[in-house]
């Protein structure tokens, strides 16, 4: 049975697809945008995040670590993690949740244990399970085992994806998925990669075979200040949606599921993550853009004739 690395399941999300939803994230990602919200699912291995402003300074932690990587010194508790293996028994005595082990294997049997806890909730709302991350493709033998067990038990399925997968992986998740929402986030190449250390050829093409197949689909852009918050950004992303609207019609009748598009506005709640992680948060000094400014380019979407939503 296969089995992988999850960083969360979070129940009764909303923002994730229609209806109340479980959204499990999946550990492992290849690109490295220097804004992300979930940076705690990039690498695909665990790690221990330490949560300085939780912790009580009881010392217990420095007991039992087989690699001193704990250390408490004048009343303070200092985490030297180039010498952590990442064991975990430090956490097993954390009373004050200041230490946490980022990723937990788990089979898909139990990770369809908790999802069927809210089925009551997925049939009574529209909801049901998506799979996040990370990064879905990079994970396509365990995310399949989900999607189908879930389509087993007629629940609806989404993934969240930003398409840097190949497109054998991400074409075997499509029979057990009723939903795929995908990130376009710059569409000129070297401006992608500056951003977030890729270029987006794969992306780009991922998405036009995407919108060959009947798959509804929400493409989604964060709007990051110094990235793609301009109105020439944003009208490069719509035109190339509203392409991919005229492939899809192209297609004839069976390729015209919906195909629409959301704006979402950076912030910077996941910045306490990167200081657990012991990692520089490089979008610090960006300010989340105002709505004025982005109800201003969701006209460009709006205008080009595209279904489109902002939050």
């Amino acid at each position: 049975m296969p089995s992988d690395l999850v960083f969360n399941i979070q129940r009764f999300t909303i923002h994730d697809g229609p209806g109340i939803r479980t959204t499990v994230f999946v550990k492992g990602c290849a690109m490295g945008c220097f804004w992300c919200h979930n940076p705690e699912g990039r690498h695909s291995y665990r790690e221990l995040q330490y949560f300085e402003d939780r912790c009580i300074h009881c010392g217990e932690c420095v007991h039992v670590c087989p690699s001193q990587a704990h250390d408490l010194r004048d009343g303070l508790h200092h985490f030297l993690r180039d010498r952590c293996r990442v064991t975990g028994e430090c956490v097993k005595v954390c009373c004050s949740g200041a230490l946490e082990m980022n990723g937990r294997v788990m089979t898909v049997d139990e990770v369809m244990e908790e999802v069927l806890r809210d089925r009551p909730f997925y049939q009574t709302s529209g909801g049901g399970v998506t799979i996040s991350g990370g990064e879905p493709g990079l994970n396509a033998d365990f995310v399949r085992g989900i999607l189908g067990r879930c389509k087993g038990e007629g629940l609806h399925t989404a993934i969240e994806t930003c398409g840097y997968c190949s497109w054998s992986a991400l074409e075997s998740l499509l029979p057990f998925t009723d939903l795929v929402m995908m990130d376009l986030k710059v569409i000129t190449p070297e401006k992608h990669r500056l951003a977030t250390g890729n270029t987006n050829e794969q992306i780009l093409a991922n998405a036009r075979r995407l919108a060959a197949t009947a798959m509804p689909i929400i493409f989604r852009t964060p709007i990051v200040p110094t990235v793609n918050d301009t109105v020439e950004e944003v009208r490069h992303i719509v035109a190339f949606i509203a392409d991919l609207i005229a492939l899809r019609t192209r297609g004839g009748a069976n390729h015209r599921s919906r195909i629409s598009y959301e704006l979402l506005a950076f912030h910077k709640l996941g910045s306490v993550k990167y200081r657990s992680l012991g990692l520089e948060y490089h979008a610090i000094a960006l300010d989340p853009p105002k709505r004025r400014h982005m109800e201003e380019l969701l006209v460009l979407a709006t205008e080009a004739g595209i279904e489109a939503t902002m939050r």
